[in-house]
């Protein structure tokens, strides 16, 4: 029993010995790489060639949008326009509504190319709204120059 304790009283002495403090080094890769709040847009040529539908309309008005829970939805409607390509649809009716995943900036009374794909994702959204297309992610709304 006294070795025991005298061992056990060694390694609890050992145990409590002062540690000197680490520098710790930290190398960061990707420092010039890194933009913080920066995200990447598409110029106008970029969002055409990503979209299956592209339309100039100046009838674009925001329906309904939902924030709080889970992601940001913003539904637009677009009541006409001008079809400038198509890859899924020859016939587009109008009027139609599109989702979004975030909240398109434009000017009132002025036409802007809008850029959609299908529709990925949100079933009971566009089971209830009838929505079969999107907003292309990382796009802008461009004001059609005349």
């Amino acid at each position: 029993m006294i070795i025991f304790l005298s061992v056990f009283f060694i390694m609890f002495v050992i145990s409590c010995e002062e540690k000197k403090p680490q520098i710790e080094h930290k190398i960061d890769l990707f420092a010039g790489e890194r933009e913080i709040g920066k995200a990447y847009v598409m110029n106008e040529k970029e969002c055409f060639d990503a979209s299956e539908i592209v339309l100039s309309t100046s009838k674009l008005k925001l329906m309904d949008s939902s924030s709080g829970r889970g992601k940001p939805v913003f539904i637009y409607k677009v009541d006409s326009g001008n079809v400038l390509k198509t890859t899924r649809d020859s016939v587009i009716t109008y009027p139609f509504q599109f989702l979004s995943s975030q909240k398109l900036n434009f000017k009132k009374d002025s036409s802007v190319y809008v850029y959609l794909k299908k529709l990925e994702g949100f079933r009971f959204i566009a089971e209830e709204k009838h929505l079969k297309y999107q907003w292309v992610k990382g796009a802008s709304a461009f004001v059609v120059k005349k």
